[in-house]
């Protein structure tokens, strides 16, 4: 059995989007963060000194030119990736000194993550699909079905349960795993280019969806090559050679343009 995480684990199991920081602290803070990989002789500074807060509930956008850091930046986060140098703390607690087994733990517990490729199980129903993660966490069938149903019916997909990936539109492959990801009751979710793959009404309904989670509380991270994306979230910081380079909130952008509309620009 894993060793139990030293990062707590939301009370209330059955309530959305819960984080155990009550405090109004950072959920998540970085302080000089940097990624180097090493490649022969060649060294590659992906990340450089970021400092970065985000507080329970934000809706927080990534963007950036190719090659930013800005994948980087979000493997570190979702603990798919350590950085070189600097301290991340998760929830109030330092992440560095978990574990292989604790991390997978966190991650199962309370990161839930959404790709730009789907990364559905092919030969696995849209209900098994989303059932998977939970399977891990030793709970039993009656709350597994109660989760996967719920998520399922928050995406718009519940009648989809006994459909194979194959047999859906790419849009539909994104519900199904955004619905994987919320299943689990996460602190945060993650999503690298969600709307990467899919056209652009696609891609506005899955944008569409990612805000209804926010307005129930959610705290998100997005990474996005898109500036209309970015402008929905509360937040954007904007990466550049692996340092960020501007922090600007979306609202204030979105009340700026209209003002701009209203005068006739």
């Amino acid at each position: 059995m894993d060793s139990v995480s030293p990062t707590p684990v939301p009370a209330s199991a059955g309530s959305s989007f819960t984080s155990a920081t009550s405090d109004g602290k950072a959920l998540i803070r970085l302080d000089a963060i940097a990624k180097i990989f090493y490649t022969d002789e060649v060294e590659t500074h992906a990340l450089a000194g970021v400092h970065l807060e985000v507080p329970p509930g934000e809706y927080l956008a990534i963007a950036g030119p190719s090659g930013c850091g800005k994948t980087t930046l979000l493997s570190i986060l979702g603990l798919l990736d350590t950085p070189t140098q600097g301290e991340y703390l998760l929830d109030g607690q330092p992440v560095a000194g978990l574990t292989a087994s604790q991390r997978a733990r966190v991650r199962n517990r309370q990161i839930g993550f959404i790709f730009q490729a789907f990364n559905l199980i092919g030969d696995l129903t849209v209900y098994e699909n989303v059932e998977l993660p939970l399977t891990y966490r030793g709970m039993d069938s009656a709350e597994r079905r109660k989760r996967v149903l719920e998520a399922l019916e928050k995406v718009g997909m519940s009648h989809r349960v006994k459909h194979y990936p194959s047999q859906l539109s790419g849009g539909q492959q994104q519900r199904v795993a955004v619905a994987r990801a919320v299943a689990g009751d996460p602190l945060i979710l993650l999503a690298d280019e969600p709307t990467g793959n899919l056209d652009s009404t696609n891609g506005e309904a899955v944008m569409e969806l990612l805000r209804d989670l926010h307005r129930q509380g959610a705290t998100i991270i997005m990474v996005t090559h898109d500036p209309r994306y970015a402008r929905h979230a509360d937040r954007s910081i904007h990466l550049f050679d692996g340092r960020v380079v501007e922090d600007e909130t979306g609202q204030k952008e979105q009340a700026d343009e209209s003002q701009l509309r209203e005068a006739g620009f």
